[in-house]
């Protein structure tokens, strides 16, 4: 009877420290994601990366391996906002070996949704699509929760992104609708200016841009959210060739940048090229000159030190995360020391020795798949940063690092000009409209009009992606 009780009351201690872990861990994910979007937003990106190194050593006294996950997945999306997509990577590994067995549906919906935007900004739609489909299942199957609401605007968001670069624009309005429903920021409203009213219907972007810059402004935070509302209104205003007030929104997106460009760090070109197109309607060459030369300079620094910055955090934040992994197998191997205490010395002894082999074996496949993987990456990049700055030898160098591409181009139609090659190239290597119009210095809507003529000269069907479509060559 005795035995009966005490099994018992084991069993109720063990449930309760379930419990009390549970609870912890649940508070841990409420805490870390608030605070991490709210840094985000506010552009504080030294809070936000202290946030996360931070909360990274209490999941390891925790011994919380998923709250490590959210910490990575945190700084992987850190790092898409700064176009530093080698370190997201590196990043998301990370987090994946760790959920790639959970069974908790709110990490795997922040996981796949986050990684939607990466895929997404690489250009890879379809893969953006398929994750985000993910994070919407995992989402809806998740029970009720203060983060779930949170998750549900942002897997919306992305889902009509997603579709919006499919051209399916009544789907895509369906999600940006639901999306809207949960968000009192303008966010939304800003989203759908950009992307679906803009030099389209000209009387319902204003409606959605004047919308969200009200909401900007009664939020009274100059943060990224007031960052993107004022931007897009300056390019509404722009495109109304209304330039006086585009000059003062604009001028106003340019002081909110200053304070959140740490996060916001592409921003600031795009509004010194918006600046440039004004000055240039006002009819001041040197003012428009002066913003020409700032964005060219902004540009620039995006691509150097501000990277190199950005690295030297991140790899510290890696440093901390290999003390822990070394730190978490050392426990390991004194627990089977102590459990293999009755084996002899030669069969501990021929046991590391096999355990150590195994381990190099796998760090010498990794080291030579990273370093092929980085020859590729620095082509790739030399390719991309002449093609940002505009520079005479980027077709060229294209060539040579893609002759069979050009090669198909001109099976296709022997007539394309030098230009037309280019600019093939930029689409090629997943340039924006919005970044290709920035680095060759035209309007976005000229972009669009290339676009239109190179469909026509190459026979691209309507239906067809153009990127999907150049992707298929070479």
């Amino acid at each position: 009877m005795m035995r009966i009780l005490l099994l018992f009351l084991l069993m109720i201690i063990v449930s309760c420290h379930s419990r009390a872990q549970k609870e912890r861990e649940k508070n841990f994910d409420i805490t870390l994601l608030k605070q991490n979007e709210k840094f985000r937003l506010a552009g504080d990106y030294d809070s936000l990366v202290n946030l996360n190194k931070r909360y990274y050593r209490q999941a390891g006294k925790m011994d919380y391996e998923e709250g490590k996950a959210l910490c990575y997945i945190n700084l992987a999306e850190l790092n898409i906002s700064l176009e530093n997509y080698q370190k997201s990577q590196i990043l998301f590994d990370k987090a994946n070996d760790i959920l790639k067995d959970s069974d908790n549906n709110i990490h795997k919906a922040r996981f796949y949704n986050v990684y939607g935007r990466f895929n997404l900004e690489l250009r890879r739609v379809d893969k953006a699509l398929e994750y985000n489909n993910k994070a919407m299942e995992y989402i809806n199957n998740s029970d009720p929760s203060v983060l779930k609401d949170d998750l549900v605007f942002n897997i919306d968001m992305r889902q009509a992104l997603c579709l919006m670069e499919k051209k399916r624009d009544k789907n895509a309005l369906e999600y940006f609708q639901k999306a809207r429903k949960l968000d009192d920021t303008g966010l939304t409203d800003c989203a759908i200016a950009d992307y679906i009213y803009m030099y389209k219907n000209m009387d319902s972007a204003y409606a959605y841009v004047t919308s969200a810059y009200n909401k900007a402004n009664q939020r009274g935070k100059e943060d990224g959210i007031a960052l993107y509302a004022n931007t897009i209104m300056g390019e509404y205003y722009i495109a109304a060739k209304q330039y006086g007030k585009a000059e003062t929104v604009l001028k106003k997106a340019l002081e909110i940048d200053k304070k959140t460009k740490r996060i916001y760090a592409y921003y600031g070109k795009y509004i010194y090229n918006d600046l440039r197109t004004v000055y240039e309607g006002l009819g001041d060459e040197e003012k428009a000159y002066f913003y020409l030369n700032k964005y060219t300079e902004a540009k620039n620094r995006t691509h150097t030190a501000l990277l190199a910055t950005i690295n030297q955090d991140m790899e510290s934040f890696i440093t901390i995360t290999k003390e822990d992994t070394e730190k978490h197998k050392s426990n390991v191997h004194w627990v089977i020391l102590f459990s293999l205490a009755g084996l002899s010395l030669l069969g501990i002894y021929a046991w590391r020795m096999i355990s150590i082999l195994r381990k190099r074996k796998t760090d010498l496949k990794l080291e030579a798949e990273h370093l092929k993987a980085r020859m590729t990456d620095n082509k790739q990049e030399e390719i991309m940063e002449l093609g940002r700055n505009n520079d005479p030898d980027f077709l060229n160098r294209f060539k040579e690092i893609y002759p069979e591409f050009i090669d198909q181009l001109l099976i296709i139609n022997p007539g394309l000009e030098s230009s037309e090659l280019a600019f093939c190239a930029m689409l090629k290597l997943h340039f924006t409209s919005k970044e290709i119009a920035s680095y060759i210095l035209v309007q976005h809507r000229t972009v669009q009009q290339k676009k239109y003529r190179i469909r026509k000269k190459l026979n691209i069907p309507g239906e067809t992606d153009i990127y999907d479509f150049f992707d298929a060559l070479g």
